[in-house]
């Protein structure tokens, strides 16, 4: 693993955030324009997704601060594939990027002493599992194996 610092680990959480602003926005847009009554159950958890990505981007972003860093403004692009299938394919991979790069960030706030910061990204990822399993079950797949 890289040699960490502050500096770095907000830089890094940075791009996670504008990754839950992302999330934020797709699972917003995605929940309203999924079409298909085999997507209504996964619609609603879309729904609930969005809420709990806020509450990411929050804690990320206090742990920005924290670190002396500004937190970003600007989300990474969103997908808007024109179908149900797509969305969800889009979502999932998003999660599993987001999940492969907090179990980083877990590491490196250890590496730094942050023993506090890695336990709320911990918290973050049991969310950010849950949000997987779900996509993966409405696309009607295994859950993805994240290899770290």
């Amino acid at each position: 693993m890289e040699n960490i610092s502050r500096e770095r680990l907000a830089a890094l959480l940075n791009e996670d955030l504008a990754r839950e602003y992302q999330a934020i926005i797709a699972y917003v847009v995605y929940s309203q324009v999924i079409r298909g009554a085999e997507y209504m159950s996964i619609a609603k958890q879309l729904e609930e997704h969005a809420g709990e990505e806020l509450k990411h981007a929050l804690i990320i972003s206090r742990q920005i601060d924290y670190l002396g860093g500004t937190p970003t403004v600007t989300p990474k692009a969103v997908a808007m594939p024109g179908d149900a299938k797509g969305m969800l394919r889009a979502d999932l991979e998003n999660e599993a990027d987001t999940i492969r790069n907090y179990r980083q960030r877990v590491r490196q706030c250890e590496a730094l002493g942050e023993f506090a910061m890695s336990e709320q990204i911990r918290e973050i990822l049991v969310d950010e599992q849950d949000h997987l399993i779900d996509l993966a079950t409405a696309l009607g797949e295994d859950v993805p194996v994240i290899e770290a």
